[in-house]
């Protein structure tokens, strides 16, 4: 039996709002005809489940099993020209579509004047908006009207059109080297996490070398830039640059306020170069710039001109909730974080048919840390246990192995170390199995194997030379993403002070003056 997670037709039902639905039976009844349409009942059939029941809609005797399927695809069909039809859902790309349709369709009918007409109006609103692939598209149709019919529009039309052509597809070969390329890198960052070797920073500076077209920046448009800039910013986030991730994520939102049409046409590139300058300024702890850019983001996003629909909704949650956890772990303000969880997990509810699993678990990777700054260990295990029995996350290795690196730390910290060595062993064979063993949790390990020979008196020397030994890496280029994860210097410094490990972050936080 197909189920409610599986039956995408279930999940557009109920994601419909009360006035897309109210729109929907509008649409379907303004023929008198459907009144009694099957496709409509089975419509409200499905708007009253709770759960997708196969048995139940059979059982109703609207359809037959053998004839559900079509039934079903009909009835999806209909929903999305009624939501494409919804002003809620219009934008300036939709618009050009609708009229390069029309267009089609005066050009079958014979009307090449009257196509012609709508085509170049919408050519201009494409090429303004920088829609340059349908532009393209615009063009190609035109070229065929005017080559197949005599129109006598303007002299030299046929040499306009080819220029045109001719510099749209450059433009758009361009952008699609672009966007290939930061894709690319994208999917590396997803898989593997940051270079962890010279080797891997070789190949990975020789793979974006070799794949960065050749172009000029002073004849870039807002497209080609912004493609450009992901490229950049994720090349610089997998070789751990954090201050180029904050130059090219700050272009990247620059990019978007010089040109401010372009924030309402493409809002979820304004919403991941928002949270892409947030990372950045938190891994390179810019306190002020954060909080600044944190208000500046909700306060449009809240703003009536901004788009709405349930995918903006989804990133504006991760996106928001993510950097305020961060702010705390930047300001060491553990205590006052944890009135997030609750907002966090009725978010993640309520977006479950939408959220990637890895963003589900970056953001409990997130609560555990805000457990574990607080001392309570047992809840951060909790959390962390989510993470490292999910067996569906094959995204995000490095959150995998450092989610079993400070469950280890805070099993020690809660006093459960009756299975540690059980646990160390299935670590450290982890970190091994995804080739990310490195000195930093090679001597996490060491010193959490050696706490039985070690005598109470002795404990605060031993923090004390492992602190010595970690220090060494925080700056390192290849082990300082360790840190990034956990503080771990500051929770030595706790044990070591006798202190809680918040007030040693609060007491740092006050002494950056970025």
């Amino acid at each position: 039996m197909t189920s409610q997670q599986k039956d995408t037709l279930f999940i557009l039902v109920k994601s419909l709002s009360k006035s897309e639905k109210r729109q929907f039976k509008l649409y379907v009844n303004r023929l008198g005809v459907n009144a009694d349409a099957k496709f409509l009942a089975l419509f409200n059939l499905l708007d009253k489940m709770h759960d997708y029941k196969e048995a139940e809609i059979l059982k109703s005797g609207i359809v037959k099993k053998q004839q559900l399927s079509n039934l079903k695809a009909h009835l999806y069909k209909q929903i999305l020209v009624s939501l494409r039809l919804n002003p809620v859902n219009q934008n300036i790309r939709l618009q050009i579509r609708e009229q390069l349709d029309f267009a089609t369709i005066l050009y079958h009918k014979g009307l090449y004047k009257q196509s012609l007409k709508i085509l170049d109006k919408a050519k201009s609103l494409a090429i303004e908006n920088q829609e340059k692939v349908v532009a393209y598209e615009i063009v190609e149709l035109e070229k065929v009207i005017e080559t197949q019919y005599i129109t006598r529009s303007i002299s030299g039309r046929a040499d306009e059109l080819a220029i045109q052509a001719k510099e749209l597809s450059m433009q758009n070969v361009l952008t699609s080297k672009l966007s290939n390329l930061s894709l690319q890198l994208y999917g590396i960052m997803l898989k593997f996490g940051y270079v962890k070797s010279d080797e891997e920073y070789k190949w990975v500076t020789e793979y974006y070398k070799s794949h960065l077209p050749t172009f000029k920046v002073s004849e870039l448009d807002f497209r080609e830039k912004l493609w450009l800039y992901k490229a950049q910013l994720w090349y610089s986030f997998l070789i751990q640059d954090f201050l180029s991730c904050y130059k090219y994520s700050l272009r990247w939102v620059e990019l978007f306020y010089e040109n401010e049409q372009m924030i309402y046409l493409n809002p979820v590139f304004f919403l991941k170069g928002n949270n892409y300058l947030l990372e950045s300024m938190f891994y390179v702890k810019n306190r002020r710039g954060f909080r600044e850019a944190l208000q500046k983001l909700e306060h449009i996003v809240t703003d009536d001109k901004f788009p709405k629909n349930d995918n903006l909704e989804v990133l504006i949650f991760h996106y928001k909730y993510s950097s305020k956890i961060n702010l705390h772990f930047l300001e060491g303000t553990f205590e006052e974080g944890l009135h997030l969880e609750k907002e966090i997990i009725d978010g993640i509810k309520l977006h479950s048919d939408k959220l990637d699993e890895h963003h589900i678990m970056v953001l409990y990777y997130k609560i555990a840390c805000l457990y574990f700054g607080v001392g309570n260990n047992k809840k951060c295990i909790s959390y962390l246990k989510k993470i490292i029995d999910n067996k569906n996350l094959t995204m995000r290795e490095d959150l995998m192995c450092f989610a079993r690196v400070l469950s280890l730390v805070a099993h020690y910290e809660a006093g459960m170390d009756y299975h540690l060595e059980v646990q160390l062993k299935s670590t450290y064979k982890f970190l091994l199995k995804m080739n990310d063993l490195h000195e930093v949790q090679k001597e996490m390990i060491k010193f959490l194997r050696n706490l039985g020979e070690i005598f109470p008196s002795q404990l605060k020397d031993e923090f004390k030379k492992l602190h010595a030994t970690l220090k060494k890496y925080e700056n390192h280029p290849y082990e300082k993403r360790a840190f990034l994860y956990l503080d771990i210097i500051s929770w030595l410094e706790s044990n070591i002070q006798n202190r809680p490990v918040g007030e040693i972050i609060k007491e740092k936080a006050k002494e950056l003056v970025r």
